[in-house]
């Protein structure tokens, strides 16, 4: 069992066993608290370091606006060759690791966010194109790649709160089966424990996220799952997503003679998280959002269904994103009488329903 696993690599479990006291005894940590049950953390994900063709430093003013809305979450989607050196993947660039420093520890604090680490490419994998050269579900070098990324993020953050701090492995697993993919993830988590036994740690869903892990619910780790159901609406024109072939929607969305509404969310995407969480497994919605060429009539009646049924089933989410074509700020949709806000334009609906969510 993991608490019994965890605790054993502990100063508090070897006390324990050179005391005679059970370790099942030990008061719950509160990473484990975390693991089993988190916060309802709302907030945005940030795409400073999403592509290494960006790779810019994060923007302190993204923290301070949310802060004074009222959301306490930040999630860091990220592309690890945006710290890595090309030639080697075991030298790291200090510089870089220096502004995930900054957001991670210095605006999360400041600010009273708690900031998510994520590998959006990962070695290995990345659910964008291009393609990874090595395959992170049957490469060990790629495995040793993966973990070596983790455990070096464990030792730099070791002391830092995981009410403050987590790692959010991999994004949006796919292609490849659960067998293997809990294989990976079992492999990182040992590293990252290794480095340090109480960060909290969030594992994807398996299938873009979609899909709840019931092989790792023993593990003591969180799961995220995602929030773009139906994709008609969340990537409707979207170019990447096979969005310009679908019809202009409405929600509840008419697809035939068939209907996807709040019940079928519900049942659909829901209910099996919910599953999930009853074994002691604490949930997120990592991403979720829709694209700036859905109706934004269509958007808010989804996005408050969505948010509703978070809001019962007790989770927290990370809109995708803060800034930016999803987002709340500088969206650039055509059909939003947007608010002028310190020099961006602020979607004050969107803004608002979030709020009450």
């Amino acid at each position: 069992m993991y608490r019994r696993d965890f605790l054993k690599t502990t100063a508090l479990g070897a006390a324990a066993a050179m005391a005679g006291v059970p370790v099942e005894a030990i008061a719950e940590t509160e990473t484990e608290r975390l693991a089993r049950k988190l916060p309802r953390w709302r907030g945005f994900n940030l795409q400073e370091k999403f592509q290494v063709a960006r790779n810019a430093p994060f923007v302190e003013s993204d923290f301070q606006w949310m802060a004074e809305w009222g959301f306490d979450f930040v999630r860091l989607p990220m592309d690890y060759r945006c710290w890595t050196d090309s030639n080697d993947p075991y030298k790291l660039n200090e510089k870089v690791l220096g502004e995930i420093d900054q957001a991670a520890v210095e605006y999360g604090r400041k600010h009273g966010i708690h900031v998510s680490l994520n590998l959006h490419r990962a070695p290995g994998y990345c659910v964008n194109q291009p393609p990874e050269r090595l395959n992170l579900w049957a490469d060990e070098e790629a495995q040793k790649q993966f973990d070596f990324q983790w455990s070096s993020f464990a030792r730099r953050y070791r002391g830092i709160t995981s009410k403050q701090l987590s790692f959010n492995l991999l994004n949006e697993p796919a292609h490849t089966t659960a067998e293997a993919y809990c294989r990976v993830v079992r492999r990182v988590v040992a590293a990252i424990r290794r480095e340090d036994p109480a960060r909290l740690i969030i594992a994807d869903g398996l299938q873009w996220g979609r899909e709840p892990m019931f092989d790792l619910a023993d593990l003591g780790v969180a799961q995220s799952t995602r929030g773009y159901d139906p994709m008609q609406i969340s990537h409707y024109q979207a170019p990447w997503g096979g969005g310009e072939r679908w019809p202009k929607p409405t929600w509840p969305l008419k697809q035939g003679d068939k209907t996807i509404d709040r019940q079928r969310l519900l049942h659909d995407r829901i209910e099996p998280w919910r599953r999930l969480a009853a074994k002691g497994v604490g949930v997120h919605v990592g991403e979720w959002g829709a694209y700036n060429k859905t109706p934004h009539d269509v958007v808010l009646a989804w996005a408050r269904d969505c948010l509703e049924l978070w809001k019962e089933a007790g989770w927290g989410w990370a809109l995708w994103t803060f800034r930016d074509s999803f987002g709340i700020l500088d969206s650039q949709r055509t059909d939003v009488a947007y608010e002028d806000f310190r020099g961006h334009k602020l979607d004050r609906k969107m803004l608002d329903l979030l709020r009450m969510n």
